[in-house]
């Protein structure tokens, strides 16, 4: 018989736990089989031999994320994302990951999972990277039947997430009975996280952001749903020794992660206040869409805040605005900067914010006009008999400061 057109893989198997030790008698070598996300789904258990890496990922029931990192960087997973041929993997002895071989289990042009073959005591051969590629081809129906499972459950989930989104869940009893019934626990204490991408977001960014979220372990993430171009999650804030500086770091470093390994770019990220009532996850999320906004009208100013306890001064804005409208009120002292600037050419009003932006500093306001001191300070000399502007004041600067923002805001 020609072995290399045998298949020993035809046979019908009960589970993946079966076909995985199946796969790792014919290859004599350490077998484990992932979804798309790296979590794992079965590994060969009568077989010692192993490496620190496939410890820690039988342990964790996932692939660390340091080793998912490496892997990106040194291009093993974008190779296995492109091709149905089986992948070499050199020893990284930094994440503890001896030679391997990896090769997808692919659905037409959808990657569902993935084999790992640890080469121990042999160099898988020609002819096993052929019997690989028919336990990939076998594997397939396996992972289809727990992706259409999986894609159930998370369905419910989004649905769930919407209904406290829009404040259709009221009491407390029935938000905890769903929780539980997705067989989610919910955490003590929570925040919103909204990212907001320049266009709607594809499919395939969508498949990209479900692997980066059920990938990353930095956060623990207990519902997430996409609107638009909007990327919205439920994020957990508990066990967290200082929540907000963990919670800028893993919006970051989403950022920096979508554009790196996908090139997505202008990605803003926001995030809530922390709360402890699940009633109040509008609220919350009502929060990260106000943030949003000040953010457009003002992306210098905020370019570094994310969430609204950062804002300051910038929570109160609509509501002065409101107030300034219905009173028509105008800001005289500014007025008259305008007009001047508009008569002469000149740039005092922009020169007043830099000043003010830079909290007064001459230098800093200098630098960043491209101006000398003597120059800048010749300037202010000139806003203040022109606006009639006392800037030693505190309170008239900070009245000037709003409203140089709110013109800005209308």
């Amino acid at each position: 018989m020609n072995t290399r057109h045998h298949d020993p893989f035809k046979a019908a198997f009960d589970s993946l736990e079966e076909f995985v030790d199946l796969i790792s008698q014919v290859l004599n070598c350490p077998i484990t089989i992932e979804d798309a996300n790296h979590r794992l789904l079965a590994y060969s258990t009568h077989d010692e031999r192993t490496d620190p890496a496939r410890i820690y990922t039988i342990i964790g029931r996932r692939v660390p994320e340091k080793v998912i990192n490496q892997l990106w960087k040194e291009g093993t997973i974008p190779a296995l994302l492109q091709t149905r041929e089986p992948v070499r993997v050199k020893n990284i002895d930094e994440i503890g990951l001896h030679n391997r071989v990896a090769i997808s289990i692919w659905k037409q042009d959808e990657v569902l999972g993935f084999i790992w073959a640890i080469e121990i005591d042999k160099i898988l051969t020609e002819k096993d990277f052929d019997l690989l590629k028919k336990a990939a081809d076998s594997a397939k129906n396996k992972l289809l039947q727990l992706q259409t499972r999986k894609n159930k459950k998370e369905e419910h989930s989004q649905e769930f997430f919407w209904k406290l989104l829009t404040g259709h869940l009221k009491g407390e009893r029935e938000i905890y009975e769903r929780f539980h019934a997705l067989k989610i626990t919910p955490s003590a204490s929570f925040a919103i996280a909204v990212f907001q991408f320049p266009e709607n977001i594809t499919n395939k960014v969508e498949q990209n952001i479900s692997y980066l979220l059920k990938t990353g372990q930095l956060m623990k993430i207990l519902l997430y749903t996409i609107d638009c171009n909007q990327l919205i999650i439920l994020l957990s804030a508990d066990n967290i020794k200082e929540p907000y500086q963990e919670f800028n770091r893993f919006v970051q470093t989403f950022v920096l992660t979508m554009n790196e390994r996908y090139d997505l770019k202008g990605i803003t990220p926001v995030y809530s206040s922390i709360y402890e009532d699940y009633q109040k996850i509008g609220q919350a999320y009502q929060e990260t869409l106000r943030v949003l906004t000040i953010k457009e009208k003002f992306p210098f100013e905020t370019e570094n805040i994310f969430n609204y306890h950062k804002l300051g001064i910038y929570q109160l804005f609509e509501l002065i605005l409101e107030k300034r409208q219905s009173e028509a009120y105008e800001n005289d002292s500014l007025k008259k900067l305008q007009e001047y600037d508009q008569k002469h050419h000149s740039n005092l009003v922009e020169t007043l914010e830099v000043f003010l932006n830079k909290d007064n500093n001459i230098n800093d306001a200098a630098k960043e006009l491209n101006v000398h001191a003597n120059t800048l300070n010749y300037r202010l000399k000139r806003i203040s008999e022109i606006g009639d502007v006392n800037l030693k004041d505190p309170n008239q600067k900070m009245l000037l400061y709003l409203d140089l923002k709110l013109l800005k805001y209308k």
